[in-house]
């Protein structure tokens, strides 16, 4: 099949497969959305096979494509690894892609495709390193240095959810086995049950993360109390991976990234934790929103 200068992107989510078709200018060309098959790996791969083939009829003419997933492919075995859609996990999903679309297909994280997405057009262009965030109900990393994905010797660069968050004695388990992750604290549900135990039995114990932030920026001091504790937790995280990576620009993805006082809060705080005298690392809002991550997938592909 001969390729245009089409580029075809997937977002494989836990609860939705997205795709989009972007020009050889970037221009979107289509877009579609169905749910994914749940805990269904072959419904699953079946799914993202009929979505790419539709947009090979649709405009007329076969694409390069690229695959976001909530997880990582294992360099030795070429099996997917730490997905938390678990019907992935131990599946070639890039070796049956390729035989059921008869072309060569690129997957990365999800986080990866976002840090990417922002990169190439986002509000990371232009910058030489740029490490992307996601803040949603997980919370994960993605690096890209001039204009390349960082994936690393063991395709885990940008992981910095799972590392412990400093300056915490609190250390719950989280999913992955280890205690204390940066996810526990800094995800929407982080952010709740960190919320829930400030504030006891008390009736405002509930609130998830929308409901505390527009709390806390209604006068709410309990809410508000709870943000600061989430903004210096942020801080503290972030100065590490500033003085591991030294980014030019973190861009913030998730849910969580709307709330745009961590843009003049965060850096404020940051300071003291990064061992420089200055700090010129940018902290940014996403461009493209929850369409980063399938407009990465098609960046896989330069």
């Amino acid at each position: 099949m001969s390729v245009a200068p089409l580029r075809i992107g997937v977002d494989l989510g836990g609860s939705k497969i997205e795709i989009i078709a972007l020009g050889a200018d970037g221009a979107v060309m289509l877009r579609e959305r169905v749910a994914t098959p749940q805990g269904d790996y072959a419904a699953t791969i079946m799914a993202v096979a009929k979505l790419v083939e539709n947009v090979d009829q649709r405009v007329g003419a076969g694409g390069t494509v690229g695959i976001g997933i909530p997880g990582a492919e294992s360099l030795p075995s070429g099996l997917i690894k730490n997905a938390n859609s678990t019907c992935l996990i131990g599946q070639p999903l890039r070796r049956d892609l390729q035989q059921l679309l008869r072309r060569e297909v690129r997957i990365a994280n999800d986080a990866n495709c976002f840090a990417l997405s922002e990169a190439a057009d986002g509000a990371g262009a232009g910058a030489r390193v740029v490490f992307g965030v996601i803040l949603g109900t997980g919370v994960g990393g993605g690096i890209v240095v001039d204009g390349k994905v960082l994936t690393g010797a063991n395709a885990i660069a940008g992981e910095w959810g799972h590392n412990p968050m400093p300056g915490e004695h609190h250390r719950e388990t989280c999913y992955c086995g280890r205690r204390g992750c940066v996810e526990l604290y800094l995800s929407g549900p982080g952010l709740a049950a960190d919320h829930r135990r400030s504030v006891g039995k008390l009736a405002s114990a509930d609130f998830q993360a929308t409901e505390i932030a527009s709390r806390a920026a209604n006068g709410d001091a309990q809410c508000e109390a709870t943000l600061q504790r989430y903004e210096a937790r942020l801080a503290r995280a972030l100065a590490q991976v500033i003085n591991i990576l030294d980014p030019d620009v973190i861009v913030l993805g998730g849910g969580l990234s709307n709330m745009d006082r961590l843009y003049e809060n965060v850096p404020q705080l940051w300071a003291e934790h990064a061992f420089s005298d200055r700090v010129a690392t940018k902290l940014l809002k996403h461009r493209h929103g929850d369409s980063s991550g399938v407009r990465g997938a098609a960046w896989l592909w330069p």
